[in-house]
């Protein structure tokens, strides 16, 4: 918010280091945790540091008097603020242990916050350009199953990730590898082939759905049963053999097999792509494992050629990656990976390298995140390790952003035995349900607009419930707490941007137009200590977006909102703002409810939730 100040302090802080013989070490400023003032902080401890290694061997008369390092930096610092003098804007500056504490005055701060984001609007916190190109890959089930609420947590957490990075400053590209190959997909389509030949289900959901239950359907009849009869053990043995060989022709090109996964393959993609839309996630680049698989058998031979896989096949073995010997670890870390098999066939992880090869060379990607869950921790380094040794620089910059399980009060999900939470039954329910409590709360709303209003809040309760757990802990999904309406929750969030816009409303300002016409003394009085509290949480936006941006944490971004929010409510309650009877203080309060609400509808944007004006 200072920057021109802070630039001219350190201007100051050049010239007499240079006048006076002072080798100092590139600045860092940082802001002060706020404590009832606002202010911005930089050490010296570096330049310290710096001058005591440089010292001659040969010791001065007076070396005796020299100073520890930070009793060296304190006296920079001391130093360097007796030549600053008075700089507008800011109200003092102090010298402690080491660092230079430059603090504003409150009016000024308040002021150039609250007009920065009315200037900005929608942009506010935006950050510049890095120069960087970063690719987000995520929203990516397996084909011929139904979109569940753990496939949600994936999505969710990627398009929060993919708006964050986007608003910090990176290019940002939205990726999507849905798994179209397998033998679970192909269990699918024996089982359709074999009992359900002919039957479409009508709707889309209907036949994403109907996918999920033939895969149920047959691994009941593929799996050993307890004390199975020997007729039973051969019934399944043959239903095992005929969807290996149905696998068989797959693989060979069979035109009726092929013709059969096309169709079905677009059965589940239509249902993908209309749940992208009711979550309004947009993909730019649709990778399919079944595009990968070729290509990736030929960079098998790449990794051969170049020394990072050794060909074991002449000896009836695999083509394999000694990781770990061929980083110079003594240690085991990332171990002896398959990259082909004995048979010929590839693995999860040989199509993964084929994926990252496009991702580098044809998309130019400097970073690449993967959501994908815990589970493939180990799996990711692996390929980022051998990515490393193929050469490519840009495996430093990969990064996994593994999530926990989505389990259920009664246990784990299960798509193989049908227990599972459908995305569209809880979406379905939470609408339902916050129409019901919209239709309580506001009957002189028209109906449409009432549903318009329930779909901002079940969706955000949703999308919020996902978003508010550390991506590394496991969710045990309550369909309960997730749509409630208390606590720290989306409609929480959501209300206190109703409230601002409500407060707006009364006054009869119309944002997109209104301009302060009270200058620079527009908080030029006693603010308190909500207004201050409400100021500090509006200010702090700009960071946290590049905070959850460089960690790669939606969550940073999550629970900001909700700090945010609070601090609104607390302020609603505490300062009147209509009622003042100084116009000048009406007129600051009402410009800080508008930075207020603008910032509460940024944050909601980058999480992928929607902000109402009515509740």
């Amino acid at each position: 918010m200072f920057e021109q100040e802070q630039q001219l302090i350190e201007e100051k802080i050049k010239t007499y280091c240079a006048a006076n013989g002072i080798a100092l070490a590139p600045l860092k400023w940082m802001a002060i945790p706020f404590a009832g003032e606002w202010g911005t902080s930089t050490s010296f401890f570096q330049t310290a540091a710096d001058e005591a290694r440089v010292r001659p061997a040969v010791q001065l008369l007076d070396e005796q008097k020299k100073l520890p390092v930070p009793q060296r930096a304190q006296e920079i610092a001391e130093q360097v603020k007796g030549q600053i003098g008075s700089v507008a804007g800011v109200s003092r500056v102090d010298a402690v242990k080491g660092y230079l504490n430059v603090y504003f005055k409150t009016s000024d701060y308040a002021r150039r916050v609250v007009d920065e984001v009315l200037a900005s609007r929608a942009d506010f916190g935006r950050g510049v350009p890095k120069g960087e190109r970063v690719m987000v890959e995520y929203a990516q089930p397996n084909t011929l199953h139904s979109f569940h609420i753990g496939h949600a947590r994936n999505t969710i957490l990627g398009e929060a990730l993919a708006r964050l990075t986007e608003f910090a400053g990176f290019e940002t590209i939205r990726a999507s590898y849905p798994g179209d190959l397998g033998l679970s997909v192909i269990t699918v389509l024996w089982m359709y082939n074999k009992f359900y030949k002919g039957q479409e289900p009508q709707g889309v959901h209907e036949r994403g759905q109907w996918l999920l239950k033939l895969y149920v359907e047959a691994n009941v009849l593929l799996e050993k049963k307890e004390n199975e009869t020997p007729e039973q053990t051969a019934q399944r043995e043959a239903y095992d053999a005929e969807r290996r060989e149905m696998y068989r022709k797959y693989d060979a090109g069979d035109p009726e097999v092929r013709e059969l996964w096309r169709v079905t393959r677009e059965w589940a993609l239509d249902e993908l792509r209309e749940v992208l839309r009711m979550l309004d996630v947009k993909i730019d680049v649709w990778f399919f494992e079944s595009e990968v698989d070729e290509p990736s058998k030929a960079i098998v031979e790449e990794l051969i050629a170049k020394g990072v896989a050794d060909d074991e096949r002449p000896q009836g073995g695999a083509v394999i990656v000694k990781i770990d010997e061929k980083l110079g670890l003594t240690k085991e870390k990332y171990r002896t990976n398959v990259i082909l098999r004995s048979d010929g066939t590839t693995l999860y992880l040989t199509k993964d390298l084929a994926l990252a090869k496009e991702k580098f060379e044809k998309y130019h990607v400097d970073r690449s995140i993967y959501v994908v869950d815990v589970r493939q921790s180990l799996h990711m380094q692996q390929a980022f390790a051998i990515l490393k040794l193929w050469g490519f620089p840009q495996a430093e910059k990969c990064y996994h952003l593994g999530y926990g399980f989505v389990t259920l009060p009664e246990g784990a999900m299960s798509s193989r035995r049908g227990r599972v939470v459908l995305f569209k039954d809880v979406y379905d329910e939470a609408i339902k349900r916050a129409l019901s409590v919209e239709s309580e709360r506001s009957g002189n709303v028209p109906e449409a607009e009432r549903v318009k209003i329930a779909e901002q809040i079940g969706l955000g309760a949703l999308v919020y419930s996902m978003l508010a757990v550390d991506n590394n802990k496991d969710i045990v999904f309550d369909v309960n707490e997730a749509l409630s309406f208390d606590g720290r929750t989306a409609p929480y969030i959501q209300n206190a941007h109703v409230r601002a816009n409500s407060i707006l409303k009364k006054a009869g300002i119309q944002v997109d137009t209104y301009t302060s016409k009270q200058g620079n003394n527009l908080f030029d009085y006693e603010l308190e200590k909500h207004e201050i509290e409400l100021i500090e949480q509006v200010s702090q936006f700009p960071a946290k977006v590049q905070q959850a941006a460089n960690e790669y944490r939606p969550l940073v971004m999550a629970q900001y909102a909700y700090d945010l929010a609070n601090a609104f409510h607390s302020f609603y309650h505490a300062v009147p703002v209509l009622q003042s009877e100084d116009e000048n203080i009406k007129s600051a309060r009402l410009q800080l409810v508008m930075a207020a609400k603008q910032v509460i509808a940024n944050a909601l944007r980058l999480l992928d939730i929607q902000a109402p004006d009515v509740m």
